[in-house]
This record gives C-alpha cells, structure tokens and sequence, in this order.
C-alpha cells in the first residue's frame, strides 16, 4: 500500500514538472513570435488604441456623421400641446424644424467649445459705448451697434436712437467672465443688426473695460442690473420693442428676470443660450476649476467654482450656504412663471451645461416657453459650414425673433400702480450682493434697501446716462483693457465761491441721505457710539463751565454776608 502511494505521488511531481516545462516552452515560443513582429507594427497598433481613446474621450461623432452622409440630426422640440406660441411663431421657423450638421472637423463638443474660446472667427465692427450709471452708483457698459437694412451701413456705430424710433432693440446678456468683445457675442449682434435691427450689449460689472464703482458685483441670479437696464430703455426709447437675448449665465439671470417679473416686464420676447438651468445639479455632476478672472477675488485659494462660490459668493451675497445660492439662483424654479414668448435652445452634448439639469417637464408646463434641443453643439459654440463660418443658433435665434416681431403674439406690458417698484419674494438672494467698505479697511456684507429706496424714489437717478461716445478703437475680438478716456460731454464746473458751497452742500445732502437710507438700528448704533466716544470730552467741558459758575455763585454769596 505504501508502495502504490509512493508510486501515485511521484508520477504527480513529474507531471507537474513536466506540465511547468511545457508551459514555459510555450510562453518562450510567444515572446519569440513576438520579437518577430517589426516594432512598427507595434506603434501603429498603439496609436490606433490612442486614437480610440481619444475619440471617446473628446466625444467625437465624425465616424456617425460620416455613416448617416452628413445629413446633420434633427431639432428635438418640447413645448405645451397647447402653445399659442409654437403655433403662431415657432411652427412658422423652418430651421429650429430643420437638421443641424456641425461642421466636420469639429466634431467634438469640446473641440467645438475650445475653438469658440481661442478663435472664434468674430466678425470685425466697432461700438458705441455708452456708460450707464445705476442706482447703487455701480458703472457697466452699454455697447450699441445701430442696424441698417444698407449694405455695410451696419458697421458704423455713429447713429443714435431717436425718441419716437420704432426699430426693435435686441438686449444682449452675455455669459460668465464675457463682454461684448467675446466671438459669439460678436457673432449674435453683427447677424441681429445686419437684418436692421438696434442691438446692445448689456456688459456685466467689472467686465468690458469698465472699473467697479461700488459695493455691489454681479452673480449666476443677480437680476438688478438686467431689470434697471430693462427699464432704461424702455423709458427711453417707448416705441422700440424691446426683445432680449441671453447666453450661458447671461441666460440664467435672463430667465429668472423674467419669471420674477411676469407680465410686468416691459420685453416683448426673449430667447435663452444653453442655460445652466439647475446650478446645484451642475455643481455635483462638475468639478470646474476656478477662472482665473475670478480666483484672485476670494482670500481662500478657490480650487472650482464652488469653492470660489463658498468663500466668496456667500460671504459677499449673504447666502447661508452654497446649495442655497445655487437653489435660489436657478433658473429652472423660475422658468414656469415666464409670461411672454421663449425661446430656449440647448445642446445635449454640452460640456458646461449638462443635459440632466434642463427642466424639459417645466418647459412643457409653461405656453409661453418652447425648447429647442440638438444632439451636438457644444456650449454656445454650434459652429457650422465647412470653414465654421456660421454659428446655427445665431441664424435660429434671428429667425424666431423676426417672425415674433410680425406677429401679433408680442408681449405687452401691462401696466401696474407703482411701476418703478419691483415686488419679489424674500430669499437670500435678494438681500445682496453689497460691500460695505469703512475707512480702516474692514469689510461687511449688508442689504440692498438702499438700492430698493433709490429705484422707488429717484427715477431719473435710475436711468440717468453718464457717458455717450464712440469708440475709436477697431475690436477685432480681444477684450479691452480699460474704458478709453474720452469723455467730451463733462467739462468740470469753474471753481467758484458759489461752486463750492454748492459741491459741499450737495456732498453733505448725499451722505446724509444714504446715512438716512440705513435701517434705523444702524442710525441708533452710530448715534450711540457718538455718544460713548465723545462723553469724556463732553464731560470735561461740563465740569468746567458749571465749576465756574458755582463758583462766581459761592463768591457772591459770601460777599453778601
């Protein structure tokens, strides 16, 4: 018995030894068929494997654009089955029911996306630059660019609007960090004014050029400046319809301006450009890092755009938290208010704006708004045509808005008791964003009844115009550094007895008011600082006069007796 157990574990051994042998000889039979194959053979297979990594990374589709013949895809449309509006104007628009093909070696969104940022292709104009004061004493820049039915008329800005002028005036509110010098914004107003129409570039604080001349900066629901520009120049201009245009953040204040307006809004139609729709969505699907525009702002070193929102945003817009700035902030809670016809367009490939937040069941809630979405685009980019000359959604947006423009679905206001006061709902976001800056350096973030005030009592402070001239400078697409100096209308008053007494009767009267226009707490805690403070001076000053008198009283007292 033994024996056999002997027997059966060396017959496995040398099994197993002659198994190992065999596998060895096999793996060296491969690594020598391998040494065979030139190395060539190896570089293109592993350029093959980088390709394919590459095409799904970027999200390329030439290969499906290039098996369907170029045909492009077709316009997915959500709208209410009931829509006034798709029925009288947008069911009238041949290319939001067409197909669009991008532009063959920009198949990516990125790619797409990147070449709008670098290179654009913008065409060439100048503008007039108007500076438009607001309430809060804030600056930004009116860029204008006067349309013309001639051919060329349209690239000189030195038109102006008359009172009684009937021509639509397209409002533009560009995106995040863009001006009115950014390619696609270039392409929107050269396309809008070329068909005859007025075209201005509402420009964000600080952007364009133009400094910051108060404690107050914009963000993604900063509604005051879309709404004071609004007002301005429908005050200005009564007989021109005003249509307004916004792209990316510029779309997302767009939106939540108009639902929390309603009716009252003085805009007759709007369309709105790959709006972020849902920032807190946005946020957990993104990790975006921090632009560099912005990141020198925040005393935090900011490593995306929610840490920049968290250290800077809140602190400046007093929002509890960053989810509560990005709640209060999204458009997609306001968009089933909006009251007149909207137009959104959005691509589902966008790299910036997903697709999981557009609020496709609120936009087919509301008759107002109809969706316009396409497979591919990018963000903001869109780019079509063989030498991507031409950007699809600057050719749907003009097309809706002129056949709005003849129809009788226009918006009009409607008129309300007290028009320049603005009634919203009180969240976080309407109690800022304000600095208030002392002299020694600290900083507090504070409300806005001072802008409130202002807006309800002095209109004409409201609306007032600063500064109306042209600029010299050809933009050919690069931003400009600083607002060029040029200021012919403002000659400095002669230094007189009579100026003076005035300018520093005028200074005190305006420091006082806004000292007024502070809660009375505040009035309160200044008085009673003043009080503390200056009591030991006071005090002193008191002992002194009442010390004397006491004394002349006791001395004639005494010489009495």
């Amino acid at each position: 018995m033994l024996a056999v157990l002997l027997s059966m574990s060396f017959s496995e051994e040398s099994s197993s030894s002659s198994s190992s042998s065999l596998n060895g000889d096999a793996y060296a039979l491969l690594f020598n068929a391998l040494r065979l194959i030139p190395i060539s053979h190896y570089l293109l297979a592993l350029s093959l494997l980088f390709v394919i990594v590459i095409y799904n990374f970027l999200e390329f589709h030439f290969v499906e654009d290039l098996f369907s013949g170029f045909r492009g895809s077709p316009v997915r449309l959500t709208f209410n089955s009931s829509s006034p509006i798709y029925d009288g104007v947008v069911s009238k628009c041949k290319i939001v029911h067409g197909r669009y093909l991008v532009t063959p070696w920009l198949s990516s969104p990125h790619i797409q996306t990147a070449f709008l940022h670098f290179f654009g292709r913008p065409p060439c104009f100048s503008y007039r630059r108007q500076l438009f004061r607001l309430s809060d004493g804030g600056m930004i820049a009116l860029d204008w660019l006067m349309g013309s039915t001639g051919p060329g008329d349209f690239f000189h800005a030195n038109n102006f609007i008359s009172k009684d002028d009937t021509t639509p005036i397209a409002i533009v509110i560009p995106g995040l960090t863009s001006d009115s010098a950014a390619s696609y914004i270039r392409h929107l107003v050269f396309n809008t004014a070329k068909r005859g129409w007025n075209v201005v570039v509402s420009n964000h604080r600080g952007l364009g050029g133009v400094s910051i001349t108060s404690d107050c900066f914009y963000n993604a629901g900063w509604t005051e400046d879309a709404r004071e520009v609004i007002e301005y120049l429908h005050h200005e201009y009564p007989k021109a319809p005003l249509f307004a245009i916004g792209t990316s953040i510029g779309a997302n204040i767009l939106v939540k301006y108009l639902g929390e307006e309603g009716e009252k809004t003085p805009v007759a139609g709007a369309a709105a450009i790959c709006s972020p729709w849902d920032l807190l969505l946005l946020c957990l699907l993104l990790f975006l890092p921090t632009n560099a525009v912005c990141s020198h702002c925040a005393s935090y070193k900011s490593r995306s755009i929610r840490d920049f929102d968290n250290h800077a945003t809140c602190l400046v817009g007093k929002f509890e938290t960053v989810d509560t700035y990005y709640r209060n902030c999204s458009s997609s809670t306001y968009v089933g208010n909006v009251s007149i016809p909207l137009l959104c367009i959005s691509s589902l490939d966008d790299p910036v704006c997903t697709v999981e937040a557009i609020p496709l069941d609120e936009c087919r809630a509301n008759k107002n708004v109809v969706l316009a979405t396409t497979w591919h685009g990018g963000h903001l980019a869109f780019f079509e045509g063989i030498t991507a000359a031409g950007m699809w959604w600057v050719r749907a947006v003009n097309e809706y808005l002129g056949v709005l423009h003849s129809s009788p679905y226009m918006h009009v206001q409607k008129k309300v008791q007290e028009p320049g006061l603005h009634l919203s709902t009180e969240s976080s976001i309407d109690q800022g964003p304000y600095l208030n800056v002392s002299e020694d350096g600290m900083v507090a973030a504070v409300g806005n009844e001072q802008t409130r005030n202002s807006i309800v009592g002095d209109h004409q402070t409201n609306s007032e115009m600063v500064l109306d001239t042209e600029q010299d400078e050809q933009l050919t697409g690069a931003k400009s550094d600083a607002v060029p100096n040029t200021d012919r209308t403002c000659e400095p008053p002669a230094n007189t007895p009579d100026t003076e007494l005035r300018n520093l009767t005028a200074s005190v009267t305006s420091c006082w008011n806004q000292l007024s226009q502070r809660n009375k707490r505040s009035m309160w805690l200044l008085a009673y600082v003043a009080i503390i403070t200056t009591w030991p001076l006071v005090g002193s000053a008191l002992r002194f006069i009442f010390g004397k008198k006491r004394k002349n009283v006791l001395s004639a007292t005494l010489t009495k007796r």
